[in-house]
């Protein structure tokens, strides 16, 4: 399988490996197993399957039942064994990945019935565990009149709507917030991205980046709780990862800096037992 096309879906699947396992280091190990398997052929491979089912199923033949490892034993974990691992995995692949229920099904080799029944019951069990009040930093005000009715829908509060990076500081010294959403580009050629790090420079709360610039966040450089979703949305998407940005929050944490230390330099094995590094 050529390194080319596999290598333009590896910042997904990654981003999908850290919701999975709650902590980056922990996803990036899975991920390079992964690739090690398809490598060396020790996974299957269906002839008609999509290149990006293909990774994926390829990462959970890898994966077994071994999803919560990196999970501290923390007020986190035991909210987190509470969730069904199997209703949580096909929640993040069709919410947040974007997979339909056919192609959930041949990702963990059940039927598109099972597939329907965890999701259902996955968003049930998050959005009970997960309320708080959010921070929107977002300049087109369709978009924030949007994302405020999903955030509200979800039963959590929005503590204020910011179209700048200044407005975005003054709201956050308010404190009283638990989450926050924020566009790249902001009404007056500011930073969502510098706003963003203005706030969490006073504290350590999940953020979800929401912007149609992907490719400037997706790197590897910047530390977690980050979480990606392109515009323009779905609903579910952005509700998906709401639930699952705050709900690894806590594990996150708790294991620090780590994740963020070994993405900076993630590499593909090859059959000749060398490396090559790529950044993201």
């Amino acid at each position: 399988m050529p390194h080319t096309p596999l290598v333009k879906q590896l910042p997904a699947l990654r981003r999908y490996a850290r919701a999975l396992l709650g902590a980056q280091a922990a996803g990036d190990r899975a991920v390079r197993e992964a690739l090690q398997a398809m490598i060396e052929g020790r996974v299957t491979t269906e002839a008609d399957a999509s290149l990006r089912v293909a990774l994926y199923r390829a990462f959970h033949q890898v994966l077994g039942p071994r999803p919560t490892a990196a999970i501290p034993a923390l007020k986190a974990d035991q909210r987190l064994q509470a969730l069904d691992v199997s209703s949580r995995t096909a929640f993040l692949l069709t919410a947040m990945e974007g997979f339909s229920y056919a192609e959930t099904s041949r990702i963990l080799g059940i039927s598109m019935e099972q597939v329907e029944k965890q999701v259902v019951a996955a968003q049930g069990d998050i959005d009970r565990q997960t309320l708080t009040r959010v921070l929107i930093i977002e300049d087109e005000w369709l978009i924030a009149l949007d994302l405020k009715t999903l955030v509200e829908e979800l039963g959590h509060e929005v503590v204020g709507v910011a179209p700048t990076r200044t407005r975005a500081v003054d709201l956050a010294r308010q404190g009283g917030f638990g989450l926050v959403l924020a566009d790249i580009q902001l009404a007056d050629g500011s930073s969502g991205i510098d706003a963003v790090s203005d706030i969490l420079a006073a504290n350590n709360i999940p953020v979800i980046f929401i912007t149609a610039f992907p490719d400037r966040l997706l790197t590897g450089e910047r530390p977690e709780p980050t979480y990606l979703i392109a515009k323009p949305f779905l609903s579910e998407t952005v509700k998906a990862t709401i639930a699952q940005a705050l709900f690894f929050h806590e594990a996150s944490r708790a294991l620090g800096n780590e994740g963020a230390q070994e993405a900076k330099q993630f590499s593909i094995p090859d059959n000749s037992g060398e490396t090559h590094g790529r950044q993201f």
